[in-house]
């Protein structure tokens, strides 16, 4: 028997809403997409379990709109094209929320298309060269303004004069030395004062190219290696170190992508002294960080278990997703990524973490020494935070880009001079 046009409207309606209901009792799941293997694992696996103590802690406070949040987690093992593929597999096959995940920059472009394509959202927890910026990307670690350039102005100040740019051969140390380089050309640098050196993923031979940085530093210049050394081959690259008698006296190092996590495999006694410059360190002096250690000791069950820079960017990050769902009343990609700009939440410094228009946040910079237990000590920090530059002013390229993902511009590379959208990006070709 046929319905009556008003009751079958009614009954749909009906329908609908216990569909509604059906979904909103359900988890939502969150990806969590790091390298559990691989040269990338020493760096990782760490942010893997940050992420799932983050998770196990909002669900103690209720979750998100009233529903649990699941974790799923996989591994692209430190092949760079696996990572696109295990993103894929996150959207369309587990129909994650968002994903937080990658470390390198060659694994955040191959994942990128993925993401435009899947309308998906990533959190990059990550100090990055820049030269980026993407409408489903939230770039929770540091641009080249927030980190690389900060720290060799605070090694000019200490009089360095001869530069080391040494790197892991891809993306990010290219991108980053390209800016550097031409930084210390305008600050009145020499060619023959500035040494570029790149060597790929899980270098384990030093032996050569330390030899060639003590004796770069042998001319009576004071020298200092800025490094963008990635993942396992730090290891073995501050042993040679040692090996050579290299202290940071004599050639101080300042690295980029060695916290807490890598020096936990190493003897730090010969490295005392050495440099990091990150946005936080463990060592930082707050209450809020107190609790945050804390909190991970307890999570892990062990007190030897360190804290890093990556790791609070995961945190203020996961924080700012859970206020923007919460603000957006969805999980819905489109809605969360409008919600997600002007977004404030705590970092772990006693400070506030803004997110711009451009999806970079605001961030205090530190440099910090290492010492004998293996934590750093701070000698420098920023007045306040500093907000992030997706482009660089050291770049032709770059210095008339900005990045705006706001009414009326919505651009990731909008060029200020010519009023256009559509600037050329780095891309991955390392």
């Amino acid at each position: 028997m046929k319905l009556p046009s008003l009751t079958a409207s009614l009954l749909s309606a009906l329908i609908g809403t216990a569909a509604l209901a059906e979904d909103t009792s359900e988890p939502i799941k969150v990806g969590i997409l790091h390298s559990l293997s691989g040269t990338m694992a020493i760096s990782e696996t760490t942010l893997k379990d940050a992420m799932l103590m983050l998770i196990e802690q909002q669900n103690a406070r209720g979750g998100v709109l009233g529903r649990k949040l699941e974790p799923v987690v996989v591994d692209p093992a430190s092949d760079w094209p696996l990572f696109a593929e295990k993103a894929r597999e996150l959207i369309a096959g587990d129909q994650v929320a968002a994903v937080f995940g990658c470390w390198t920059s060659v694994s955040r472009k191959s994942v990128l298309p993925v993401f435009r394509e899947l309308d998906s959202i990533l959190f990059y927890p990550v100090q990055y060269e820049g030269e980026e910026s993407e409408r489903n990307v939230f770039y929770t670690g540091a641009a080249p303004n927030q980190q690389a350039i900060p720290a060799v102005e605070y090694l000019m100040d200490q009089g360095v004069e001869r530069w080391v740019l040494a790197g892991t051969d891809y993306v990010y140390p290219r991108t980053t030395n390209k800016i550097l380089e031409q930084f210390l050309k305008d600050k009145g640098v020499a060619d023959e004062d500035i040494l570029i050196n790149y060597t790929p993923f899980g270098q384990s031979d030093w032996q050569t190219i330390v030899s060639d940085i003590k004796a770069f530093g042998s001319t009576g210049k004071k020298t200092a290696v800025v490094s963008t050394i990635n993942g396992d081959a730090n290891v073995p690259f501050y042993k040679e170190l040692a090996n050579q008698g290299i202290t940071a006296e004599q050639i101080p190092v300042v690295a980029f992508s060695v916290g807490e996590e890598e020096l936990a495999g190493i003897d730090t006694a010969p490295l005392v002294g050495h440099m990091a410059a990150w946005n936080y360190f463990q060592s930082v002096d707050d209450p809020a960080n107190y609790e945050f250690i804390d909190a991970w000791h307890k999570f892990t069950g062990s007190d030897k278990r360190v804290t890093n820079d990556p790791m609070e960017a995961h945190y203020i990050g996961f924080n700012m997703w859970v206020k923007a769902v919460e603000k957006a009343g969805t999980t819905d990609p489109d809605k969360v990524i409008d919600a997600m700009v002007g977004i404030e939440v705590p970092n772990l410094t006693g400070g506030k973490a803004i997110m711009g228009k451009d999806h970079h946040i605001t961030k205090p910079v530190m440099v910090g020494e290492i010492n004998a237990e293996g934590q750093f000590d701070i000698v420098w920090e920023s007045e306040g935070e500093v907000p992030g530059d997706a482009w660089s002013d050291y770049l032709p390229g770059s210095k008339d880009l900005i990045a705006d993902w706001t009414d009326p511009i919505r651009c990731g590379n909008y060029n200020t001079t010519t009023k256009t959208c559509g600037g050329a990006e780095t891309t991955a070709s390392n």
